[in-house]
Parts: structure tokens; sequence; C-alpha cells
């Protein structure tokens, strides 16, 4: 096969892999607070090789973590490969032998073999870090030293990129789509991880059809689970048209069940076609839920069903009522923030819970117009006034998704810092910035250059681990 360069938005500018593993000491201009301890990691596709696939996807890169870790006023930086079943095979082999959603382009060494990339999420739970991606088991890596550590089989599968820690009970609320036998399946998976680990329940259940379902929502009683039109179908794949693709016609559902009811108690509610990759938040009251979630009018990145290029739009923060007292099982839908822009976080101690503040990458200059995506401010929202802070990046420089960290265990919402890592265009390389949360519009109160580019990842947490080893060693 031509393995010659791809010309593809993916595997250029910011979005291009980097394939050292480095450990930095990174430079701090500023006044680092000296309450920050702990690791914030993050995690994205890099591809090991040149892909396969001339179209090769965002979504379908080998997973690698980048590690900044805040101790006694210094920043340490740490990279490791998550070195999956399928990092491993091909590395032996010196070459790619998996070619993402088009698996007709595989090698033949890589029929029947494990495609886990482990590139979507990062998070800590139960003692374990744990890097998650859409359809596999969660693969655990060690804290500070990234060592690979392997599948975690508690869930009994696959578990989707986004569980949910309830901060009341320590408990991980996690889900999993397209767990039947049959590939690209309706079936959907519900479980309850403890606080020590222990999976305390699973139940499948059957949705409208099949959706790449990448995220959901959980409130202090009930659960949620978004069934929209960005549809799976080996029909359609078999005829040479895209196994995922963008289906309008269909409707818009989301499944509402109570945590301690069974699976036959769903009731699904519906709206027009509309597509979330990520919500910020959901809560109760009154007998209602609400949810605030970025909404797309369509899904950005993939095809029509038909194979033909689908509508590229952005996403803006609206907010879903789900009425559980009355009779309607229409979805109320209201815009609660006008700018355009995607991956929502929030002081995650609210997690379920009413909330205040919430920050998110916008776009202020209308560069989303095409693939691939672009932010260039960070936003916060108070959510119970309607005011907003923007701080606006200088041209040409790119953030990825912030992550937000509590002042203390005990500090009021919002009380804490905002990191982000932000991708300096004229020098291509990357700087990790550090913001009073509440107060980003004065821009950052510390900055560690990173002597290199982190590319534009997906998403992370913080992990506060005292007796985790310290990454990083050899200066910048």
């Amino acid at each position: 096969m031509d393995r010659r360069p791809s010309i593809n938005p993916y595997l250029m500018g910011n979005f291009a892999p980097i394939r050292s593993e480095d450990d930095f000491t990174l430079q701090v201009r500023g006044e680092l607070p000296a309450g920050i301890r702990g690791t914030l990691y993050r995690i994205g596709p890099n591809p090991q090789f040149e892909p396969r696939d001339p179209h090769h996807h965002w979504f379908a890169g080998d997973g690698m973590v980048h590690a900044f870790h805040f101790e006694g006023g210094t920043v340490t930086y740490r990279n490791r490969y998550v070195r999956t079943p399928k990092w491993e095979w091909e590395h032996a082999a010196g070459r790619s032998l998996f070619a993402g959603f088009n698996t007709a382009l595989n090698d033949p060494l890589a029929q029947g073999r494990d495609a886990g990339v482990a590139n979507t999420n990062i998070l800590h739970h139960a003692g374990r870090l744990l890097a998650l991606n859409e359809s596999y088991p969660p693969f655990e890596v060690a804290h500070g030293s990234l060592e690979p550590r392997g599948y975690v089989s508690g869930p009994g599968g696959r578990v989707t990129a986004h569980p949910k820690v309830d901060p009341r009970t320590g408990e991980l609320v996690w889900f999993a789509y397209d767990v039947g036998e049959a590939p690209l399946s309706a079936t959907v998976r519900y479980g309850v991880t403890d606080a020590r680990g222990r999976v305390i329940r699973r139940d499948d259940f059957q949705a409208p059809y099949c959706s790449m379902m990448h995220d959901f929502l959980v409130t202090e009683h009930h659960v949620l689970f978004p069934v929209l039109p960005l549809t799976g179908s080996v029909e359609r794949a078999a005829r040479g048209l895209p196994a995922i693709a963008w289906e309008p016609s269909r409707a818009a559902y989301v499944g509402v069940m109570r945590r301690d009811a069974d699976v036959s108690t769903l009731r699904w509610f519906n709206t027009e076609a509309c597509h979330v990759f990520h919500p910020m938040n959901a809560w109760e009251a009154d007998g209602r839920l609400f949810a605030d979630v970025f909404r797309y009018d369509a899904a950005p990145m993939f095809p029509l069903a038909d194979g033909t290029a689908g509508p590229h739009g952005m996403a803006r923060l609206w907010r879903w009522t789900f009425d559980l007292s009355g009779t309607s099982d229409t979805i109320r839908q209201e815009p609660i923030d006008d700018l355009e822009g995607e991956f929502p976080r929030f002081d995650e101690r609210r997690t379920g819970l009413p909330y205040r503040h919430g920050w998110y990458g916008a776009d202020l200059h209308g560069e989303n117009t095409c693939e691939p995506l672009r932010l260039n401010a960070l936003v916060h929202l108070d959510v119970k006034t309607g005011q907003r802070q923007v701080y606006a990046l200088p041209r040409g420089d790119l953030v990825s998704e912030p992550v937000f960290i509590p002042r203390s265990a005990t500090a009021a919402e919002g009380e804490g810092w905002l990191t982000a890592v932000v991708w300096r265009a004229a020098e291509n390389r990357s700087d990790l910035l550090v913001f009073e949360a509440l107060d980003i519009g004065r821009g950052p109160i510390a900055t560690a250059a990173v002597p290199r580019r982190v590319p534009f990842g997906f998403h992370g947490n913080w992990v506060v681990d005292a007796s985790a080893p310290r990454p990083g060693a050899q200066e910048a």
C-alpha cells in the first residue's frame, strides 16, 4: 500500500500528531498559586503511524496522555502513548494496521483484533486512572509514570467516554451503546460502579435506533440517555455507504429513568432532529428535569446517509426541560447563550445538582465554517444571571477544553482556578494557562510554557494525589 503522507485537516497544524514522548520542567510566568497541587491529565488522538485511510477521522487516532503536574510552585510535563493492544501490534509491525472507521482498509493482520484506541477521556475513580474510548473497556494507566496496566474488566465490556462520578456517593454511573451481539445494534447498557470499584448494577435495554451516544446526563435521582440521529447501520455499510451518518429525518429521543428503577420504566421524550456531543450539567426540581447542553442543528464531522457531505455548524448552549409530572413527552428547548462553542465544563462537585457557573471554549471570529473545530476564546457563564466573561486569544491562537480546579474540597461553587492548553500558532508550540475561574476576563494569572506543541485533544480531568510519582524531570 502507498504510505505517502495524506493531505487531511486532522493531520495538519495542531491536529498533526507528535511522535516523541517527553519529560519537561516548564518555565512559569506569573504567580502560580501554592494551593494548586496535583495533576492535570489530558488525552487526545495521536496516530502512531501514517493512517491507512486517506479520509482519516480525528476520532480514530491512538490515545496519548499529557500530564501537567503542579507541586511547590512548579509545573512538570510528561506525555506517553496509551499502549493498547492495537498500539502494541502496530508498534511491533512498524506501520499502521487498522484504518479507523473504514475497516475495509484494515491490513489482513488486523482482522478480528482489538482496535481500541483509548483516546477520548481520562478520569480517576476508585484509585485507578482510566483512559476511555467510545466503544471499548476502560484502559488503566499508572499515576505519574503513565505506564500501561491494561483493560479494566469490571464493567464487563465497553464503557463510553463520559461516565459521571456522583459527588455524594462516589459512584461511577456509566453506559455503553451498541452492546448487542450483532454490530451496530440498538442495545444500550447502563451500569453503576461503587466508590470502591465494584460493579453493583448492569442492565441492558433497547433504544429507538442505533445512535452514536457520545455522552449522557445524570441527576440526583435520574439518568438521561440521548438517542440522536447520528445513526449506525450495518445494512448501509454493506451497500458501501457510511456506517455512521447523520439522518435528519429521524426524531431525537431522550430516555429518562429513575436511578433506582428498572430499565423497563424508561420514558422516551422526543424533539426534532438535533445533536449533542457534550452536555454541561443536569438537575431536577419540582417534578421536572433540566439539562444544559451544547446543541447542534445537525451533527458535524459526519456524512449524510447517502454518503454526501453533511452540514457543518457549531453548537450553542440550550436548556432542555422534561416535565415528569405531565402527559407530554415533548422536550421543551430554549437557548440560554448565543455564542458558538464546545467542550463545556463546570464545578463537578455540582454534578447532577443545580449549578451556577460553567466554562467552555468559544469561536468569536466565525472560524468554524468548515471542519475542523477551532476555538479562539474561553467563556465563563453565570447561568443564574446570564452574565458572561470572555477571554479572547490573540488572533490565530486556539484553545482546547478548559478544566476547573476547586480551591479546596469545601470551597464554594466556582471558587478555584481554570486551566486550558493553548496552541500558539505563530510559534507552533503550546502554553498551559491558569486563570482565577470567576475572573477569566482579566487574563491568566500564570502561564507554563511547553517547548513544543500539545496537539488538540478531547478531554481532561484534575487529580489530587500527593502519593503519585512526579512526572517530568528534564529542563525545557
